[in-house]
């Protein structure tokens, strides 16, 4: 069944950096980054979203979360097709030494093991890394 998926995801700043794990996509051969946060749940706002992922996928609290937009996202992921309504929030780690960690690891509610890293702006855009949700970095440069 087709649905369209609310999203509630954070970006964190360090610097010129920003958290994002890292995924693969099989059927194109692709590496890709994307904030940490996840769908949102029957309920639940947003905000409560982001606060129960990032604790769940990789055990942190998050402090003065504020929104910054929505993105829309339609894609193919291993040959399925999804649609989704990306919340974005900008937020603050409450551990700071998370901000001097490399590389952040946790596991996704499946199971999958989630590997997070701080990687800067210039990093992303084109013929460089790919950052989704699309829209992200041009929206990032404007806040």
């Amino acid at each position: 069944m087709s649905q369209i998926r609310p999203v509630a995801l954070c970006v964190f700043r360090n610097q010129d950096r920003i958290l994002v794990f890292e995924g693969y996509e099989k059927a194109r051969d692709e590496t890709f980054y994307r904030p940490l946060g996840g769908g949102i749940e029957f309920g639940e706002k947003a905000e409560e979203t982001v606060r129960r992922e990032l604790k769940e996928e990789i055990d942190v609290d998050v402090a003065d979360l504020k929104y910054l937009g929505i993105l829309e996202n339609i894609y193919i992921f291993n040959e399925k097709p999804y649609h989704e309504v990306v919340l974005i929030y900008d937020g603050a780690l409450v551990n700071a030494g998370m901000y001097a960690q490399t590389v952040i690891t946790g596991k996704e509610a499946n199971g999958d093991d989630i590997r997070a890293m701080w990687k800067s702006l210039d990093e992303f855009g084109e013929g460089k890394s790919i950052l989704y949700p699309p829209g992200l970095l041009e929206m990032l440069a404007g806040t």
